[in-house]
């Protein structure tokens, strides 16, 4: 059994738009080049695991399809099909370098469910301990809308959460985030910075910068706030320049770079943040907000206003402002239905209510995560 490297996880996305030509053929020559780069970055010290899309522009290709199906059914059949052609030109390059590939299918359910989650994490973990690489999709063959990720941006903030990566790495076919040059309109710039995901950040992303297949900027956005907010780095970089990984890897400035915030927060919390579905929501006043944003403070009864859906004492829910905005997330000890009675209510009148008394706390700190770190 081999051992993990010593410098961390690297998580790498791959779009369709980085691996595929004209009609969805894949692109052997991207693909080989990408593969050379992930053998590099491994003698340098890092484990790396490849997200990577393309099975169903591959399926459409192989089916004689010129465009994608509106029947999900058809859709996922290109995607059975485009899969083991995607599978087998990774393998290949990776065989031609003595290195073991693992194919890892997930769907949304995978990651909502704690104990499926730990053994996916447990399983990318062995395989990374034996050397191998793994190359994670989302399960499009099984996956109906309900369980769907939405797009392979947000799955790879998922796996990188997941196993506690060092940085996730966008590939794109653009080099990166680009705004307007402010001396002069006409042109647009490379940001190499961004240090936090603002509303006026993610507004870059529809001033129709570059051309994605599936995502698009505004998701890659979307997904570089979730991993940062969790400690992890993210960089959007242009998957098509020959080198761009090591490069970065070795130091040099290549594409947008978006810090984590710091502390980095728990597993546990980032898998509630993140990778639990919520099952409901609770409505704070001020004063609540102001102590849980600012003082790390438990939720109580007293700040709860409302409450909206039918969920159980131990499911997530997502905590809203006056306003209706989410500002966090956490398991909430209490049942909607419970809540509704208790909420507004002192602490010491919780039994008087219910008649029994789990907790102080409907949501207790330990549980509880900031959806935007500031």
């Amino acid at each position: 059994m081999g051992k993990s490297r010593k410098k961390g996880i690297l998580v790498l996305k791959v779009g369709s738009s980085v691996i595929t030509v004209e009609r969805g053929v894949l692109d052997a020559a991207t693909i080989e080049e990408i593969v050379r780069q992930i053998i590099l970055l491994r003698q340098m010290g890092y484990d790396v695991l490849l997200v990577s899309s393309g099975a169903i522009a591959a399926g459409m290709q192989r089916l004689g399809l010129k465009k994608k199906p509106a029947y999900l059914p058809e859709v996922q059949a290109c995607a059975a099909v485009g899969q083991t052609q995607l599978m087998n030109a990774y393998d290949t390059y990776f065989k031609c370098r003595k290195t073991n590939t693992a194919q890892i299918l997930l769907t949304q359910d995978d990651i909502n469910d704690r104990t499926r989650y730990l053994n996916a994490r447990n399983t990318i973990q062995a395989l990374l301990k034996n050397g191998a690489v793994p190359i994670v999709n989302e399960n499009d063959t099984v996956s109906t809308e309900e369980i769907k990720f939405g797009d392979n941006d947000r799955l790879s903030g998922l796996v990188a959460n997941l196993i506690e990566a060092k940085r996730l790495l966008i590939l794109s076919n653009v080099d990166g985030l680009y705004k307007t040059d402010l001396r002069d309109k006409t042109k647009k710039v490379l940001m190499k910075k961004v240090d936090r995901v603002t509303e006026e950040v993610e507004d870059l992303a529809d001033e129709g910068l570059s051309k994605f297949g599936t995502g698009g900027m505004r998701t890659k956005l979307e997904t570089a706030k979730m991993v940062t907010n969790s400690g992890i780095d993210c960089v959007i970089l242009n998957g098509r320049a020959k080198g761009a990984l090591v490069d970065l890897m070795s130091g040099s400035s290549v594409g947008t770079v978006f810090p984590a915030a710091q502390p980095k927060i728990s597993a546990r919390k980032r898998w509630i943040a993140y990778s639990s579905k919520t099952a409901g929501a609770v409505r704070v006043d001020g004063g609540a907000k102001d102590v849980l944003t600012r003082k790390n403070r438990s939720l109580l009864p007293s700040g709860i206003t409302g409450c909206t859906g039918k969920f159980g004492a131990g499911e997530t829910v997502s905590i809203q402002d006056e306003g209706g905005r989410e500002f966090a997330r956490g398991i909430s000890y209490y049942s909607s239905a419970e809540i509704n009675k208790i909420k507004g209510k002192q602490t010491v009148h919780i039994e008087d209510v219910l008649g029994y008394k789990y907790y102080d706390e409907v949501v207790h700190r330990d549980n509880l995560v900031l959806m935007d770190r500031a």
